[in-house]
């Protein structure tokens, strides 16, 4: 038996945000970006999020990513990142999916990111989990710039394509690795392991996750990892094997339990 892995998607499933909006503000601050290229990323990701998107959606997404970093200097990318980074991600990261990639760590499983977003944002953001494995989005670079063009671009089909090469390369059992996302564009990667699990899945992605049989788990806790609730249950690596129902439906009930809680405290 090879290695074994986990794949964990980044947004929404690793952070409760998208990991490319959360740096507009600064790109903004800087005069990377304007006001209508906040507005307009932001709504992309909305109509993303609502209904997933197609092979054509991907592709307008990825073109309109590359025009817009076009001539943008890698360096100051990287610093705005790097010096933003605990501001601006590390308050949205599910104290679940921080938890369970610990436990896969302990199990002895490699953590991989994958993401459509930028490198110079994904890698930073796995070393805030103590990650270092990273396929994400790759824009070519001359002089120290991006030229508006990409090398790949880590979305859909091609995310299983880069771990398959991945799994070849290190030794992997694909059939004894898991996965985790929330966006019914992720459904190659699901597919292409033994253990999938949907997480905040979105309407699509819920509906397919049900039909085979997945397991479906939500993550709805965001907690800074300088004070994250060590005596809050983890979600143990089993729910990915088939009680992940269960566990979304007690988070369900406990949050329900919660508001009801702080209502009678009103009244």
């Amino acid at each position: 038996m090879g290695r074994s892995a986990a794949f964990f998607d980044l947004d929404k499933t690793v952070i409760a945000t998208s990991s490319a909006l959360a740096f507009g503000r600064p790109f903004y601050r800087d005069g990377l970006i304007t006001k209508r290229d906040v507005v307009k990323t932001a709504f992309a990701q909305f109509m993303f999020k609502r209904g997933g998107a197609d092979d054509q959606a991907m592709v307008r997404t990825r073109d309109y990513m590359a025009e817009l970093v076009k001539g943008w200097r890698v360096d100051q990318v990287r610093q705005i990142v790097n010096e933003t980074l605990h501001e601006l991600i590390d308050p949205y990261i599910y104290a679940e999916a921080a938890t369970l990639i610990e436990e896969h760590q302990a199990a002895g499983r490699d953590i991989v990111l994958v993401s459509a977003s930028g490198e110079e944002m994904v890698q930073p953001i796995g070393a805030q989990l103590g990650v270092t494995d990273v396929i994400a989005t790759r824009m070519k670079v001359a002089e120290g710039q991006y030229t508006g063009e990409i090398e790949f671009y880590a979305a859909g089909g091609a995310k299983v394509e880069a771990v398959r090469k991945l799994a070849a390369e290190r030794g992997y059992d694909l059939g004894e690795c898991y996965a985790y996302s929330d966006s019914i564009s992720d459904i190659p990667l699901l597919a292409a392991v033994g253990h999938p699990s949907a997480v905040n899945p979105d309407k699509a992605l819920r509906r397919e996750a049900n039909e085979r049989r997945w397991p479906v788990l939500e993550f709805r806790h965001p907690v800074p990892l300088g004070r994250r609730l060590r005596n809050r249950p983890a979600v143990p690596v089993a729910a990915a094997l088939g009680i992940g129902v269960g566990v979304a439906i007690g988070i369900a009930w406990y949050g329900r339990r919660k508001r009801a809680r702080a209502a009678a405290s009103v009244l």
